[in-house]
C-alpha cells in the first residue's frame, strides 16, 4: 500500500486519500457566522473561519468517517446534506439509530470493509474515544476514533494507529 494523503479542510474536516479510496472525516461545510443548532437551548456556535474547499471542490467521496452526530462541531448542515450521497457513513451505534439512511455504527474494536475500485477492500475499524475528559460521556454522548488498513492476499496491513 501507498502512503496516504490527508488534507485539511477545517475544523474537524479531513479528506483522507488513501489506496485510491477518497474519505472525509466529520463534515462541516457551512459559512462563518453564528448558529443556534439546538433549538429550544440557549447554546449558539460562532463559527469565524469557513472551509479551505467547498463540497464541490471535495468531488466524489467512498465514505464518510463521523466520530459523532450529535455535535454541531463536527457534523453541520451542509456536512450533513452530503451524507446521502456516499456509499457509508462509518459512525457511532447511536449515530446510526440517529442517521438512519447509509449510517453503519460502529463499536470498539469492530473492522468493517468498504470495496473499491479494482477488488481493493479497506479495512475500518472502530476505536474507543473521548469528546472531552475522562467523566463526560454522560453529557457529551458516545464518539468513535477510527483505524484504516488495507487487505492484502489475506491478511491486513495497518496504514495508520491513529484515530481520525
Amino acid at each position: 500500500m501507498t502512503g496516504a494523503t490527508i488534507t485539511l479542510i477545517g475544523g474537524p474536516t479531513t479528506l483522507v486519500q488513501v489506496g485510491g479510496f477518497r474519505l472525509l472525516t466529520d463534515p462541516t461545510f457551512d459559512p462563518p457566522g453564528a448558529y443556534q443548532p439546538y433549538p429550544g437551548k440557549p447554546v449558539t456556535f460562532h463559527k469565524t473561519t469557513g472551509p479551505a474547499l467547498t463540497i464541490e471542490k471535495i468531488g466524489s467521496l467512498d465514505a464518510v468517517l463521523l466520530s459523532h452526530d450529535h455535535h454541531f462541531d463536527n457534523l453541520d448542515t451542509m456536512g450533513r446534506s452530503i451524507l446521502p450521497s456516499v456509499k457509508t457513513t462509518y459512525t457511532t451505534l447511536s449515530g446510526q439509530a440517529r442517521l438512519g439512511g447509509n449510517a453503519l455504527g460502529l463499536t470498539p474494536f469492530e473492522t468493517k470493509t468498504l470495496d473499491g475500485p479494482g477488488s481493493r477492500r479497506l479495512l475500518i475499524t472502530g476505536t474507543p474515544a473521548r469528546h472531552g475528559p475522562v467523566g463526560i460521556e454522560p453529557y457529551s454522548g458516545d464518539v468513535i476514533g477510527f483505524l484504516l488498513g488495507e487487505e492484502e492476499e489475506g491478511d491486513a496491513a495497518y496504514v495508520t494507529g491513529d484515530t481520525v
